[in-house]
């Protein structure tokens, strides 16, 4: 069974509880869309989850942001497939949902409430997108990726022994 996560925004205005076989809190997102919107300390932190299990009270009070992802040198630029929820009211980022993966919703750790687990190393990745200021924290096992990791979120919870059957 999955572990249930509950999640709220700062105001509540927005609950939500949504069903997760990857909730622990690993992997650490330095691009600039997730620092800006979702970010503390210079990062962002997704777990996955079953958008199939989606439950959410205050609707109403939901935005949600397409982030431009633009190339190096800024003249070619698409809207991300990306959905960023957040709470209009407060500001608060929620989850992150991409049509392009339709059975997945990725929930920012930060509005989750539930006690997660605690990770045995960290991911950290889009490390050339990190702020000047930002100086990472890097455990001696964690993983460090300029881009994107090989491994799934998925994939990294069966590796390291933490998959919630």
């Amino acid at each position: 069974m999955p572990m249930r996560l509950e999640g709220s925004c700062r105001c509540g205005a927005v609950t939500f509880s949504v069903d997760s076989h990857t909730p622990v809190p690993y992997q650490l997102c330095y691009c600039s869309i997730c620092r800006k919107t979702a970010g503390g300390g210079g990062y962002a932190i997704n777990l996955g989850a079953l958008s199939g299990s989606l439950k959410v009270k205050g609707r109403r009070a939901i935005g949600v942001y397409r982030a431009e992802i633009c190339d190096e040198d800024g003249r070619n630029c698409e809207t991300s497939t990306g959905e960023r929820n957040f709470c209009k009211k407060c500001g608060t980022a929620l989850w992150l949902y991409d049509p392009t993966w339709p059975d997945l919703v990725h929930p920012f750790a930060s509005a989750i409430d539930t006690e997660l687990p605690v990770p045995p190393a960290k991911v950290h990745l889009m490390l050339r997108y990190k702020a000047s200021w930002v100086q990472p924290d890097f455990g001696p096992d964690d993983e460090r990726y300029e881009d994107y990791p090989k491994l799934s979120i998925a994939d990294w919870h069966r590796k390291h022994g933490v998959w919630v059957v």
